[in-house]
């Protein structure tokens, strides 16, 4: 079957179970958006045929220390003029291209040497070297905090970076080596304060998961994001299951890039954007040690130690985290392991290969979810009703990363990504034969001797997967300016399997199936998924004149999904008698091929001021395992069909007189077939395709140097004051199902904002935060928090405004380094999340003020 230049082909035992008339009714593109953006883009694309051609000039060079001589790798070289950032290699070699004539003020950072600043008259291109002197003294915290950030004003991506374009994008960055907050626990609402828009479940288990979404989209577990670390993918399945099983520790990462919307065109289709962790750096020396240990309450013990360096053409970072705690709440407890190692060699100055492995293994206890009562009640940290839910995560990724330079104005980059991993949950969310019950009060009967009456359930995933992703970046001439073009395609390949049946009923972590014991147990199923992706993706830069760029996109998706296995079914009558009716078959193959597009515009009135705009088109498929998977809570519409729809900002980002660096933006999401959860006309909770929504919003971010505006000695002192807030309006314009149109979309607070003060004074600095989310519904029905006679207390119902107070310093002494805080400081109780399932079912308190404390040791 074709439609409108899509592929989509069927493989199946009985009909299209995503369309029960056999017509497609998916990736049905707008009648007006679409054929307008694709003009543009073919208009884009005649420029680029007809364009006279014209070369830039590239200035080239090497960084060394000015008494020995030797190279310094991973100095930071940036042109005030095009506003361009490089880093130095191992040999010290750094290339900026696509410059004009003329003179170019160069800034060259590295934290062990004096920045330097010097003007070169660039006339052809040109080969420099560049020596760098040693401080004669040490630098105070305050002004190494300073340095990258009033340098380079970094807040966003450099419209090209590496082999990767972000011109015309809604980009952010966040610097962990300026960030003063609790990184031992990977306290998300710190590390995210200046990520506007961003709505986050909180977790019980020290930050060991983020669980991050915005504009609407589901947090849970991220995976309305594609989640990358050092560029290659690291969640489960991007296309089965797109979920972050896995996050990097705060204290190993040097950056986090987030980029929204039109991201899709070079790292997926879906609606969030990008994530990308990016790890610290080899340090430029033989050897470098540190060590990091932190203790806070409720038992956490913290340990991160790395060791990093470059000798010759060989450079490598690795460490080492462990962590454990008992949590706040009973039955909370978790101990995690983590192991990365990134080893890089260069062969020459124009080719690099770097090897690199990470390891995570973690077991935590689940407590269970709460009911409002309980929660409401004075003993809501003390309460758990579940002693015997167990989640355990094995993760382990491989990545190979080749770089080439071609020439002065070629790169091209290869990257060969693994994964084999596996996630365990077992546990008692409740009697499946209870049909009105509310699995969150359902008591785990023990019999006279102790022993559980229940078995548990248990859910095993295995994710074998691989993939490699090519980038090729030229500059060719165009005009009186280079043009920058970005072709890449990409090949994911998995093979997941997932199985659900009884598991022990003991009280341990026990992850093995007990189906002899229960040979009529209600859920159970047995599946493989078997997913393949091919991807071509491009992108151009064009500029119009010195001020104006605009960088059209494509993305063609082959997608074929497929199930291969079995689930049992069974019959439950009102008087809880079970009747097996067999094993139901289920082997399904759903292919689909479509192009998206994707337009991006750039506009500089002056050097510290940008114009921005882009629109893509969205597109997330389907996940077999979420349908395959028995709920308690909810059941699954046979007909759910993929999502699709467009995301389009527009926005002003700059600074002014170096005293307000800021970034304001209005956003728009159309949201078509979104999938949710809703009751049916038997009054049961069905997870199918809602309807079509709208999400509009104002996105602002601006932060004061107040420390210069007051004149304060720059050495010394540091006061900055943020502000980060969302204000964010959205409705169902059209729904099959009653009760739907008119309504918010879930997980959508209104008034979403981070506010407060970054401190300094020579080696003390310290941060004051605010965050204020207003209330979000939950359902599609804009439930209100239910009372108590609901049969879905604390399941479902709205998520109550909250306010959160932290306070976090640090201070240096010699090669020690010391930070402390509070986190919730004014001890407010609250919640961020109301799970269906697993950790729950049920309301997932938030931690209750809490403190910690690091000793930081560095050789």
């Amino acid at each position: 079957m074709r439609l409108k230049g899509f592929s989509v082909q069927w493989s199946d035992d009985s009909k299209n179970p995503w369309d029960g008339d056999g017509e497609m009714t998916i990736l049905q593109k707008s009648k007006v958006v679409r054929p307008l953006l694709l003009k543009v883009w073919l208009v884009c694309l005649g420029i680029i045929i007809a364009g006279p051609l014209m070369a830039q000039l590239t200035l080239s060079g090497t960084i060394v220390d000015a008494e020995s001589g030797k190279p310094i790798s991973q100095a930071e070289v940036y042109d005030r003029n095009s506003s361009q950032l490089t880093s130095t290699s191992m040999s010290g070699y750094f290339e900026l291209n696509n410059l004009e004539p003329g003179t170019h003020q160069i800034v060259v950072m590295s934290l062990e040497y004096q920045t330097l600043e010097q003007a070169i008259e660039l006339k052809d291109n040109q080969t420099i070297t560049i020596p760098m002197k040693d401080f004669q003294q040490e630098l105070s915290e305050v002004v190494i905090s300073r340095k990258r950030e009033e340098i380079f004003a970094l807040n966003r991506l450099q419209p090209v970076e590496g082999t990767a374009i972000y011109a015309g994008k809604k980009s952010e960055v966040v610097l962990l080596d300026q960030m003063v907050g609790n990184a031992a626990t990977n306290n998300a609402r710190q590390i995210y304060s200046q990520v506007v828009g961003l709505n986050i479940y909180e977790s019980i288990d020290a930050g060991l998961q983020l669980n991050i979404g915005g504009r609407g989209l589901d947090p849970n577990r991220t995976s309305n994001f594609n989640t990358r670390q050092n560029g290659y993918d690291i969640s489960a399945d991007v296309l089965g299951y797109p979920e972050s099983y896995y996050t990097p520790p705060a204290e190993a990462l040097r950056e986090i890039q987030v980029v929204r919307g039109a991201a899709s065109l070079q790292y997926g289709t879906q609606f969030g954007g990008l994530i990308n962790f990016k790890m610290k750096q080899p340090a430029n020396k033989p050897i470098e040690l540190v060590t990091r240990q932190s203790v806070g309450s409720f038992g956490l013990f913290n340990t991160f130690n790395s060791l990093s360096g470059t000798v010759g053409n060989f450079s490598y970072y690795t460490y080492f985290n462990y962590k454990t705690g008992d949590g706040f709440r009973p039955n909370a407890g978790f101990e995690s392991k983590n192991y990365f190692g990134s080893f890089g060699y260069e062969f020459s100055e124009n080719t690099t290969a770097t090897f690199e492995f990470t390891s995570l293994n973690y077991l935590a206890q689940q407590p269970g979810g709460l009911t409002d009562p309980w929660f409401q009640s004075d003993s809501a940290y003390t309460v758990s009703n579940r002693s015997r839910n167990w989640f355990e995560v094995n993760w382990k990724l491989y990545a190979m990363k080749l770089k080439h330079k071609v020439s002065t104005r070629t790169d091209l980059s290869l990257t060969v990504f693994g994964l084999d991993a596996s996630r365990n949950a077992v546990g008692f969310r409740g009697d499946p034969r209870e049909l009105n019950a509310n699995p969150i009060l359902q008591e785990d009967e023990q019999e006279s001797d102790g022993s559980f009456v229940y078995s548990r359930d248990l859910i095993k995933g295995q994710f074998r997967n691989w993939g490699a992703e090519a980038r090729f970046l030229t500059r060719y001439g165009l005009g009186r300016k280079d043009a920058v073009l970005l072709l890449g395609s990409k090949y994911y390949h998995a093979n997941n399997t997932s199985r659900q049946g009884p598991g022990s009923r003991g009280t341990g972590a026990d992850f093995d199936f007990a189906i002899e014991e229960n040979p009529d147990y209600v859920n159970q199923s047995d599946f493989e998924f078997p997913n393949r992706n091919l991807a071509f993706f491009g992108e151009n830069i064009l500029f119009i004149n010195d001020r104006l760029s605009i960088t059209p996109g494509f993305r063609y998706e082959f997608i074929r999904t497929a199930s291969r296995g079995s689930y049992n079914v069974e019959d439950i009558d009102l008087a809880r008698n079970v009747t097996s009716l067999g094993d139901s078959t289920d082997n399904r193959t759903f292919q689909r091929s479509f192009v998206l597009l994707g337009l991006g515009l750039s506009y500089l009135p002056s050097d510290e001021l940008e114009l921005y705009a882009n629109i893509s088109e969205n597109y997330r498929s389907v996940t077999f395992s979420d349908i395959r998977i028995t709920n308690p809570t909810f059941s699954i519409d046979p007909n759910i069909r993929d999502e699709e729809g467009y995301t389009f900002d527009v926005g002003i980002r700059g600074k002014w007189h170096d005293l307000v660096s800021y970034d304001i933006g209005l956003f728009s999401l159309l949201y078509r077939d979104r999938i949710g959860v809703i009751f049916d006309d038997r009054a049961k909770r069905v997870r199918g395709n809602i309807g079509d929504a709208l999400i509009v919003g104002l996105e602002f971010f601006t932060d004061f140097n107040l420390a210069k505006s007051l004149k304060l000695p720059a050495n010394t002192y540091k006061l900055n004051w943020f502000i980060n807030a969302a204000v964010t309006e959205s409705e169902y314009l059209k729904s099959d199902d009653n009760n739907v149109k008119g309504k918010k979309v879930e997980f959508i607070p209104t008034i979403n904002m981070k506010t407060g003060l970054r401190f300094g004074y020579k080696n003390l600095l310290g941060s004051f935060q605010y965050t204020y989310l207003s209330e979000q519904y939950t359902d599609v029905e804009n439930s209100p928090i239910p009372d108590v006679s609901n049969n879905r207390n604390g399941i479902i119902g709205e998520i109550p405004a909250y306010g959160i107070m932290d306070l976090s310093l640090s201070y240096v002494i010699d090669r020690f380094k010391i930070e402390t805080g509070v986190n919730n400081l004014l001890d407010e109780k609250y919640f961020t999340r109301r799970a269906t399932g697993y950790p729950g079912p049920g309301i997932i308190p938030s931690e209750p003020r809490n403190y910690y404390l690091t000793l930081q040791l560095k050789f």
